[in-house]
């Protein structure tokens, strides 16, 4: 029996990295189901796994269990409406990468990342990436959508993989920590984590101008250490994410501006729609809550698409 290290995931193949670095390709023995959890992956990078060596030369081993996570990021499978997928497991931070034009992420998918991070309160870094196809209209509009989340206390940062800009800020925010980079295909993640960690070489593609979206380059979630004690978890482009396990009413307490003034409504089941005397409604209205935070809210209160 070992410990091991999840570092990636290609549907039925694990590869674990044990306590000595070294790494085996490793499996589930039969059905192996979480309790209470309806995954298409039961097992995901990051987990922490007991294995078996099965065989020696061949590097091959068993997985009998795994420990306890103590968080995960959880979205809806995009095959299995009624199973969820998990994009990683047992993280410090999440960085989700966005990109104002070439593609567009929109406010929606933006805020959806944030309440699947908040509703295991993971702190969420968000980088506007390829700010040099930016003309100063589009710089001066982003600079209000980062005021926006900087006000409500996430963290943003500015960057450009092609110019260097901000790429070693990028360098130290995930220093000494196991951290989830996500976005849509075509942010230019890879070429950012390439920027700080050129030996790495990842694979990138160009954004298909025919139909402005990232062609998919990570096919399977992978980590990878960038130097000792300090991990980034490489996801696949999400192109949606569908919220899982999360209740009308627990919605409203993963938008921190909203959770400060959820005990100001008049009722205390209040869904922030069209109830008399509340607070939430009235703070959108003097403009203290942003609109297009609260329309995402909405959106995920009726279970709507998040691609807008």
């Amino acid at each position: 029996m070992q410990n091991g290290l999840v570092i990636r995931s290609t549907g039925s193949w694990y590869e674990i990295r044990n306590t000595d670095g070294h790494i085996f390709q490793g499996r589930l023995k039969g059905k192996f189901k979480l309790k209470g959890l309806k995954v298409t992956n039961p097992i995901a990078v990051g987990d922490r796994v007991v294995f078996d060596v099965e065989d020696e030369a061949e590097n091959t081993a068993i997985i009998t269990d795994i420990l306890p996570r103590d968080n995960y990021i959880i979205r809806q499978s995009v095959h299995k409406t009624a199973h969820g997928h998990i994009l990683a497991a047992n993280i410090d931070q999440a960085v989700l990468l966005a990109t104002l034009a070439m593609p567009r992420t929109s406010a929606g998918f933006i805020d959806r990342f944030l309440v699947s991070a908040e509703s295991f309160r993971i702190p969420t870094t968000i980088v506007f990436n390829k700010i040099d196809i930016l003309n100063d209209e589009g710089l001066a509009f982003q600079q209000e959508i980062i005021d926006l989340y900087e006000r409500i206390g996430y963290n943003c940062l500015s960057t450009s993989a092609t110019e260097g800009v901000g790429v070693e800020a990028f360098r130290e925010l995930l220093d000494q920590k196991v951290t989830l980079v996500a976005g849509h295909s075509g942010v230019g993640k890879s070429s950012l984590v390439n920027a700080i960690a050129p030996n790495l070489n990842l694979r990138t593609n160009e954004v298909s101008s025919f139909a402005n979206k990232g062609v998919h380059t990570t096919t399977f979630a992978e980590m990878f250490e960038l130097s000792p004690n300090t991990f980034i978890i490489d996801t696949p482009g999400i192109k949606e994410l569908g919220l899982m396990d999360t209740s009308k009413t627990e919605i409203g307490h993963y938008f921190p501006e909203m959770r400060d003034r959820l005990n100001q409504c008049r009722f205390n089941n209040c869904l922030h729609i069209n109830e008399p005397g509340c607070a939430i409604k009235e703070a959108v209205a003097e403009e203290e809550i942003a609109e297009s935070r609260y329309m995402s809210y909405l959106s995920m209160i009726e279970g709507g698409d998040n691609r807008r």
